[in-house]
């Protein structure tokens, strides 16, 4: 907080406000265009004296940059000042405040979120546009090279040491490449800027735009005839690749009833993908040709869950011990059984193919049950009933 005496610096044309964030070299004010007060910016306020002779000139250089720059996910510079103390760079303001800030609030970013970042800043084409998001600022929190001055910044970059990766957040292997050709202290060996984004941890091709949804139309029209042809594995990939066009198509879509639409067809072709994975995975090959694929199918799904699994092999043994014939009471208590314990697995299955099999499959056994029950209870009235005729005879 600022003390008694505090005063933001004076522009001519603008009026300083409150404080939006400060750094090592520069503060960041709110202000007002004198002449329309409608118009907010923000105004960075560097120290010139905090700064060394190059520093001064890498950064007129970074602003000849930026003023070049006209980019929907960049913040704007719009005009640059300077006066003995300081150069003020007056910049789009963001209500949300700018990338730094939504990083800092954060800690860290998951990797989909900086992935995002990344396809975002890769629609522009100028080269400079990696000086202004670091991957390593965004998975772990910091900087890679995180100084108190430009000489501290400067010593670290030139070392000859190796840039160690922190082993925690856990990253893919893809992310962890990227970073490692990104933080390479040869120049030569780093990796380019088309590199960069050529980079499969990037990936350009599935970013969210107007084409997505056409892609991924496609590749369905292609994963369903291959689905209705037998082909499971062919199926298989083409229903994973249409998914990932159909994921980012659905964060493009502004429209709420065409979104909620794409939406449910991301949920139908993931549950069909699931299903073929265990067809495509399964070793039972005659798994189609069963009298129940289905339950074949669900008790493969069930294979790493010992609780599921266990419950329907209860289950099988009811349906074994019914179809014999010869103690439909037992069958009766095994059906209640495992109904019981599917039940509440159930309850904590989360949306997917598994849930939609399982609940099918206690309809199953549920109207089994009932049909058995139905018949043992015949069996005991029509016992009765003989019973009965036997004594008013005998009487």
């Amino acid at each position: 907080m600022a003390g008694p005496g505090w005063a933001p610096p004076r522009l001519d044309e603008f009026i300083l406000t409150e404080p939006l964030g400060s750094g090592t070299y520069a503060t960041v004010y709110k202000a007002y265009r004198k002449r329309d007060m409608r118009e907010v910016v923000a105004i960075k306020c560097v120290n010139k004296r905090r700064l060394n002779r190059e520093s001064v000139e890498n950064l007129l250089t970074e602003i000849e940059i930026l003023k070049t720059i006209r980019h929907p996910n960049i913040v704007e510079l719009k005009d640059f000042q300077w006066d003995s103390d300081h150069i003020y760079l007056i910049m789009e303001f963001c209500a949300g405040g700018d990338l730094s800030r939504f990083i800092r609030t954060r800690r860290a970013l998951p990797e989909k979120v900086a992935r995002v970042f990344l396809q975002q800043l890769g629609e522009h084409t100028h080269p400079a546009l990696h000086l202004f998001f670091s991957p390593a600022e965004a998975l772990f929190g910091k900087p890679p090279f995180a100084s108190r001055s430009f000489a501290e910044l400067e010593e670290k970059i030139r070392s000859d040491r190796a840039v160690e990766l922190p082993s925690f957040p856990q990253l893919s292997l893809e992310c962890r490449d990227l970073l490692g050709q990104l933080l390479e202290r040869d120049p030569q060996k780093r990796i380019s800027f088309e590199g960069f984004f050529a980079h499969p941890f990037v990936d350009m091709e599935h970013i969210p735009g107007p084409e997505s949804l056409g892609k991924a139309t496609d590749l369905v029209v292609q994963a369903v005839r291959k689905d209705q042809e037998g082909d499971a594995s062919t199926a298989f990939s083409l229903y994973r690749k249409a998914l990932e066009y159909l994921v980012p198509a659905l964060h493009y879509e502004s429209d709420a009833r065409r979104k909620e639409a794409i939406r449910a067809k991301v949920r139908q072709y993931i549950s069909r993908a699931e299903e073929l994975k265990v067809l495509v995975n399964s070793s039972n090959k005659n798994l189609l040709e069963k009298g129940n694929p289905a339950r074949e199918l669900l008790k493969e799904m069930a294979k790493d869950k010992p609780r599921l699994s266990a419950a329907l092999q209860v289950a099988s043994a009811a349906i074994a011990k019914e179809e014999e014939g010869k103690d439909d009471s037992d069958a009766l208590e095994l059906y209640q059984q495992s109904l019981g314990e599917l039940l509440l697995l159930l309850a904590a299955e989360p949306v997917g193919r598994r849930r939609e099999l399982l609940h099918a499959e206690i309809q199953t056994l549920m109207a089994r049950a009932e049909y058995l029950k139905d018949q043992i209870k015949m069996r005991e009235a029509q016992s009765m009933g003989k019973e009965a005729l036997a004594e008013s005879v005998r009487s």
